[in-house]
């Protein structure tokens, strides 16, 4: 046959370097996928300031992300604990913290590289479609890796 499917994780955790784009994003998508069977939450390295133009994105998608607040991986834990059996993380930073974090958690830790298109030039559509992009590509991920763990596509 094949190989099994991957385990499914509770609890997910999407973490990048200021919790304003990738990670609310992403958290977003994974959730409106599950919206019983998953605990989904996002954290960055540093606190930014929620994006507007990753709002808007997502509000081309139907699902509103403007009442994100951004928060740290220390302010979750201090908030609720840090009880997440799969953290991914979307930056380098991220990444690194999460290694760190994970020293004395028991939580599974994915690295995905995910362009930041803050820094996206041009216009208002040009700088909208920097962030559709990595919209989309987060959207792939999550469908590829929670397909395997016996989700749906949709």
């Amino acid at each position: 046959m094949g190989a099994p499917p991957a385990r499914k994780p509770q609890a997910v955790l999407f973490a990048c370097g200021q919790n304003s784009v990738r990670s609310p994003m992403a958290a977003s998508l994974l959730q409106r996928m599950f919206p019983q069977g998953l605990y989904v939450r996002s954290a960055g390295v540093k606190k930014g300031e929620l994006d507007p133009f990753a709002v808007a994105v997502m509000a081309e998608l139907g699902q509103d992300i403007s009442a994100h607040k951004p928060i740290t991986f220390e302010e979750l834990e201090d908030w609720e604990g840090l009880n997440f059996d799969l953290i991914i993380t979307l930056s380098p930073e991220a990444h690194h913290k999460a290694l760190e974090l994970t020293r004395t958690l028991a939580a599974d830790v994915e690295y995905w590289p995910t362009q930041d298109p803050t820094g996206a030039e041009g216009n208002r559509e040009q700088k909208l479609q920097a962030y559709r992009e990595v919209c989309d590509s987060l959207l792939t991920r999550i469908r590829r890796r929670f397909a395997k763990a016996g989700a749906t596509s949709e």
